[in-house]
């Protein structure tokens, strides 16, 4: 009897399925645009460690095709500095950005309205998320929108801070 318990154990052990890797259920814009994805870009809300400092922008200028210089403003532990950053398309939707110190990280696009008036950007390790709008203030149906992405691809939106 102990035989088959411990028999039927392993087989019920070998039936767990292994952990999901980090972007499973999570997915990048495929109608995403890179040339309509250029100027400045508001941070309105995010997900990410570290200190809030206050409002801040990032501002997207093409440097090639399908590539980025992206500067603005990030929060330090003695409150806003300066940053550049560069990024480069990898597949529909999906970034590599870079920063001077050689970090690098996986940056994708979750979401864009139509106008290109609010964007939803994460990493597929869902440590980082960020709204985007054009304006410091967007309408309130196009943040219901960006939550409901952050949430569909496996993002708690009530882990969002206002900068």
């Amino acid at each position: 009897m102990r035989r088959l318990a411990i028999a039927l154990a392993l087989m019920l052990a070998a039936c767990d399925t292994p952990p999901a890797e980090p972007a499973a259920g999570m997915s990048s814009s495929a109608v995403f645009d890179p040339s309509r994805f250029v100027d400045v870009w508001h941070i309105v809300a995010e997900i990410a460690p570290g200190p809030a400092c206050g409002p801040r922008a990032e501002t997207w200028t093409a440097t090639a095709s399908g590539q980025f210089r992206v500067t603005g403003t990030i929060c330090g532990p003695t409150g806003a500095r300066a940053f550049l950053a560069n990024a480069r398309m990898t597949g529909p939707g999906r970034m590599a950005r870079t920063f001077p110190d050689g970090r690098s990280e996986d940056l994708w696009v979750l979401w864009v309205d139509a106008d290109y008036r609010l964007a939803v950007i994460g990493t597929p390790s869902r440590a980082f998320a960020r709204i985007l709008a054009r304006r410091p203030q967007p309408s309130g149906d196009l943040l219901q929108a960006a939550h409901d992405v952050l949430r569909f691809n496996g993002y708690d939106p009530a882990m969002l801070r206002n900068p």
